[in-house]
């Protein structure tokens, strides 16, 4: 007894353990433990994964290890057909798991992740067998469920319609279309509803944003965006682009009739996590609708300010504007390069009972606690403008406006902010100052903006290096000339990029982190934007501490987040000090 008492207090704990595989080191250990004193309800490997200190699957990994869970040698085992076809191929791809071997009424069940309860639960339900645990490395076992079960969406496309070529007869009307009903008799079919739920499915579990659908003349394109960039996944047979869109049209309650006018939908879909909201819009193209699908996981954790990505410089000017009393205070950036995601980091950090905030969006992307959201309906003729001034008129302390669009909307934003109101809102411009001379294009009167304005915090994401194949890499001498900003990269120092692995899809980058610009209001910048100034002048009069998003991405290149040509990709055509 006594000795079994030794053993487990002599187990490893499991930082030491992740340090001793080298996923993690020591100084991002001390700062999680840090963490969990300050939240002690939180346990340590949440923390490690949601701080992007570790991936998940190296948290499985040395959990599995950790708690005496046997590795799954998928690679040399060779799994019997009465074996797979006890476990429905909707568990596997719903649980990465993967029945290896049933003896005496027990099931060894290799899994992903061996401390879903639920899947060993579902798992024992179905088969009437107890099961014994093992540890699937997420590679391996994706390569094994293809191999078995082919449930992915490429071969499930290749069941559905082996001849792409081949055309049914008999169904189709004059002009070479299906007619509505065949249209919706297509869409109701099990394999094709399965279909549709496959391909979300499996965007969900890549991480993707966005999923579009592109019909051409031979073949119907799948592609999904994952950290931005578009990649495509699988091709689909023409002969079921009708029957693929027709289904995604009815689940989002759209007119499946009609074909030829652009059309916006809604989709709540339940993902391995929680529900997912997907927007979907269509539009007609030469060779049938063209389909975009933006995946929205109400069900993730909104991101904190200090997780952004902010250094402590951007971050303590950008609570500063914050703590304002009023004002208005914008983000800028291109589409899709995470200003909601900082308005709403923001809105949380500043959120107290004793305040009022109201905000209206273009959609309501997440739900705040505690917060009025009001989403834009320009059908219902509510358009920003509109519904900010009813806004006004409920007594709120802070606003925030989705998106500043013409001069009637920047007009009641900033009147709004004179009379003592905060206002937060967006612009698309490529930089922060920039953000000044297209409101003053836009017919705001430079005097009012020049006493209302408080802060613009321009961003761009940027690509992280995967943890899992990061290595140090030398650069050639034209890249670092490229990057060269008001801080410099020595041909000497330490660059990592990503070798490309199995956990990034082979790219070598995995998840996003920002890069920012902060340009604060000061008394000389007041005097200066109340004359028209330009670009150039807003740039040399910023304070001392002012910094381009380029340099700010130098920054990160030299901690070893990202790399060269990331941040060049994304800072090409940005103004450089």
């Amino acid at each position: 007894m006594a000795e079994g008492i030794r053993n487990v207090s002599d187990r490893k704990k499991l930082g030491e353990l992740l340090c001793e595989k080298r996923y993690l080191d020591d100084i991002s250990l001390q700062n999680a433990l840090l963490q969990q004193q300050q939240q002690p309800r939180l346990k340590l490997g949440r923390i490690l994964v949601e701080g992007g200190f570790v991936t998940r699957r190296q948290l499985n990994e040395v959990l599995s290890s950790q708690a005496g869970i046997a590795v799954a040698d998928l690679e040399n085992t060779s799994i019997p057909p009465e074996v797979i076809s006890l476990v429905p191929a909707d568990l596997v791809s719903k649980y990465t798991i993967l029945p290896i071997e049933r003896q005496n009424g027990r099931l060894i069940l290799a899994m992903a992740d061996p401390f879903e309860t639920q899947a060993v639960e579902d798992v024992r339900m179905v088969t009437g067998c107890s099961i014994r645990r093992q540890y699937g490395n997420p590679a391996e076992m994706e390569r094994a469920i293809l191999k078995y079960y082919g449930s992915n969406v490429g071969r499930m496309l290749e069941n559905l319609a082996p001849h792409e070529q081949q055309q049914s007869g008999g169904d189709t009307v004059e002009g070479g279309e299906l007619s509505d009903d065949k249209l919706q008799e297509l869409a109701r079919e099990p394999s094709l509803v399965n279909l549709v739920n496959l391909i979300l499915l499996e965007a969900v579990e890549a991480r993707a944003s966005d999923v579009h659908i592109e019909p051409f003349e031979k073949s119907v394109k799948i592609k999904y965006r994952i950290d931005g960039m578009l990649i495509e996944k699988s091709n689909s047979p023409k002969k079921l682009q009708a029957a693929i869109i027709s289904r995604i049209k009815i689940m989002a309650n759209m007119n499946i009739a009609e074909r030829f006018v652009p059309q916006d939908g809604h989709i709540e879909f339940s993902g391995k996590k929680g529900r997912i909201d997907i927007r979907v819009s269509t539009v007609p193209s030469v060779f049938g609708e063209s389909i975009t699908m933006r995946l929205l996981d109400r069900s993730a954790a909104l991101i904190s300010l200090e997780n952004l990505g902010m250094n402590p410089r951007v971050l303590g000017g950008y609570q500063q504007c914050l703590n304002k009393a009023h004002g208005i205070v914008l983000v800028t950036g291109p589409t899709g390069s995470g200003k909601t995601t900082t308005l709403y980091a923001a809105l949380n950090r500043i959120y107290k009972p004793s305040l009022k905030i109201i905000t209206i969006e273009d959609p309501v992307e997440y739900q705040l606690e505690g917060i009025v959201q009001m989403p834009v309906n320009p059908r219902r003729g509510l358009t920003f403008s509109r519904g900010l001034r009813h806004i006004v008129r409920q007594d709120p302390d802070i606003i925030m406006v989705g998106e500043i669009r013409d001069k009637e909307t920047a007009d009641i934003a900033i009147r709004s902010a004179l009379t003592g109101h905060l206002v937060f809102s967006t612009l698309h411009t490529n930089d922060a100052p920039g953000a000044v001379t297209r409101l003053i294009d836009m017919g705001v009167e430079p005097f009012l903006l020049a006493s209302s304005l408080e802060g613009v915090l321009a961003q761009r994401l940027v690509r992280k290096i995967c943890p899992s194949c990061k290595e140090r890499f030398k650069p050639s001498d034209s890249l670092l000339n490229s990057l060269n900003n008001s801080i410099t990269i020595s041909p000497d120092a330490d660059l990592y990029h990503g070798r490309g692995c199995d956990e990034c899809n082979n790219t070598g980058m995995r998840g996003r982190i920002g890069i920012f610009e902060l340009l604060r209001m000061t008394e000389p910048l007041r005097k200066l934007i109340a004359g028209k100034p330009t670009t150039e002048q807003l740039v040399t009069t910023a304070a001392d501490d002012h910094v381009c998003m380029r340099h700010d991405g130098i920054e990160k290149i030299l901690q070893g987040l990202t790399s060269p040509e990331e941040v060049l990709r994304v800072t090409q055509g940005i103004e450089e000090e």
